[in-house]
Parts: structure tokens; C-alpha cells; sequence
């Protein structure tokens, strides 16, 4: 590498994160909701917790802050924590999931929020968290198709405060925003075209020209179901070509093998919800008027 290539790398600087996580004490796939379950593949489960710790022991060695709920018997997906809630300034939006598998969750994960003092608004549309509903530094990019109801969308703008841009999802494999798209630092992304429809690309291209985008190869691996704290990206150690590319911008990527976890179609960001604080308001950039009303 020329030094003339490594000056021109932008400098990537990590912000101290509160997530909340959810051991999988109790994960299996015991029944399917989604194309990457199969229950009659076998689990390990011993794997599972192990490929896990390794993920929170990461964050923390980082400088993160990792709070736990507690696992509830029969719910094996309740690992997959960021499909609990979405929380922003310190307001939380209680997720609703569609399936009635999953159902209880929303209640457990409401409930914790309620106990250390949050104000926590019910939804009465589906909303499966920061599954679909991802925050960036001005906005909520919000997914739907699949499972998330675009009637939440409002109820997502309101309770939280951020405006809110609709994005469709068109391959049951992505079936969460979270699985095809991922914010990195404040208004950059990196996501996979092929998973959303022509109206959303378009709206993607606008808000984002810069973005990473994803190979097939990547998305197939999970590779966008990443986390970012403004410098270090956890990703799946499999998706080569967007580590390569996020070296080349800057980041540091973290490589993490999550693959029991991935029969029930998570990584790490489907195990991590990012709990913000409440913070001091500061000037919005709105969106293009071209982007905005596309997303209409």
C-alpha cells in the first residue's frame, strides 16, 4: 500500500456504545419463520454460547458497555436482542413481532426497559425493533415487506423523534432491514441492492452515493448484519469483500464466526441492541427532497 493511498483513508474515531444482549441459554431452532431455519439441522448449543461470549467479551474489551436480560424458556430467538426494542434518546419503541412464536418477546424486553426507568411506547402495528427499524445520525431507515408493518412507520417517528424513510425488502432471505443494510458512521451505510425494491434502491442512491454495497457472497454470509461503533465494524469473518472494502474507508473490521446462531438467521447484530442515550439536540440535515419524496 502506498502512502499516498493510506493518507487519503478518512480517520475513524469509536464513541463508547451501551448495548444489551440476551444469552442464548436456551437457543435451538425449533421451528421456522424465516428461509435459513431448519429444524431438523442439529444445534449445538454449548457452540452457540461459546460463539456469543466471544462477541460480548469483544464489545467490552472495546470500551462498550454489555447489559443482560435474562433468557425466558421457550423463546429460542430471544437472543437475537435488537429485534426487542428501538431506543433513541433515551425513548423506547417496544417491538410487536409478527409471529406468534416470538410473540412474548416484545412484553420481556418491554418490561426490562420499564424496570430501569425508561419511557417505553406500545405500538399497535408490527414492528420487529432494530430488526427494521435502523437509526442513522438524522434519520430511521425503516424496513418492510416481510415482517415489520409500514403502518409502524409513523408510530416509529413519532414515539422517537427522528423522521423516518420506508424501505421495502423484496428477498425473503433479508427478511429484516438489519440482515440487508448497515449503518456504519452517522450517514454511511453499506448495504446489498438486489434486497430491496427499484423505488428503495433509488432512494438508497440518493441518501447514500458513497455506500458500500455488498456482493452476493456477502450478503449470503450475514455480512451486513454488522455493528459499528464509528470506527471498529463486527461482521462475519466470511464476508472478505466487505472487510477489504471497509479497510479501504477506514474501519477497522472485526471479524466474528456466529455460525450456530446463524441457523436461526442472526449475527451480531441481530444479538445486539444498542441502548441511546438521551443527548443534547443538535441541527438535522433533512434529506433530499428527491429521496424523501421517492420514499413516500
Amino acid at each position: 500500500m502506498s502512502n499516498q493511498t493510506a493518507a487519503a483513508r478518512p480517520v475513524r474515531t469509536a464513541t463508547s456504545r451501551r448495548y444489551l444482549m440476551c444469552p442464548p441459554r436456551h437457543f435451538d431452532v425449533t421451528y421456522s419463520i424465516n428461509p435459513w431455519m431448519e429444524p431438523g439441522k442439529p444445534v449445538d448449543a454449548d457452540l452457540a454460547m461459546a460463539q456469543w461470549d466471544r462477541l460480548r467479551n469483544l464489545y467490552v474489551g472495546l470500551g462498550h458497555r454489555v447489559e443482560l436480560i435474562d433468557p425466558i424458556p421457550g423463546l429460542p430467538d430471544m437472543v437475537f436482542a435488537a429485534n426487542g426494542a428501538t431506543v433513541v434518546d433515551g425513548r423506547v419503541l417496544a417491538a410487536r413481532f409478527k409471529h406468534e412464536q416470538r410473540a412474548a418477546e416484545g412484553p420481556a424486553y418491554a418490561a426490562w426497559f420499564r424496570e430501569r426507568g425508561h419511557t417505553v411506547h406500545d405500538g399497535a402495528f408490527v414492528n420487529e425493533g432494530e430488526g427494521d427499524l435502523l437509526v442513522t445520525g438524522d434519520r430511521i431507515l425503516a424496513g418492510h415487506g416481510f415482517r415489520t408493518d409500514p403502518r409502524a412507520h409513523a408510530e416509529a417517528e413519532a414515539a422517537l423523534g427522528l423522521p423516518v424513510v420506508p424501505l421495502t425488502l423484496v428477498d425473503p432471505r433479508f427478511y429484516h432491514l438489519d440482515t440487508a443494510l448497515a449503518v456504519l458512521d452517522h450517514e454511511e451505510v453499506m448495504y446489498y441492492p438486489a434486497a430491496f425494491d427499484a423505488r428503495s434502491r433509488a432512494v438508497l442512491e440518493e441518501l447514500y452515493p458513497d455506500a458500500i454495497t455488498a456482493t452476493d457472497a456477502d450478503a449470503e454470509v450475514f455480512g451486513l448484519n454488522a455493528v459499528c461503533d464509528g470506527r471498529h465494524v463486527l461482521l462475519p469473518e466470511q464476508a472478505v469483500h466487505l472487510i477489504d472494502r471497509l479497510w479501504e474507508r477506514g474501519f477497522v473490521p472485526i471479524g466474528v464466526d456466529l455460525g450456530e446462531l446463524l441457523k436461526s438467521g442472526g449475527s451480531a447484530k441481530c444479538c445486539t441492541l444498542e441502548i441511546r442515550p438521551a443527548r443534547t439536540p443538535s441541527p438535522v440535515r433533512q434529506a433530499g427532497p428527491d429521496a424523501l419524496e421517492a420514499a413516500r
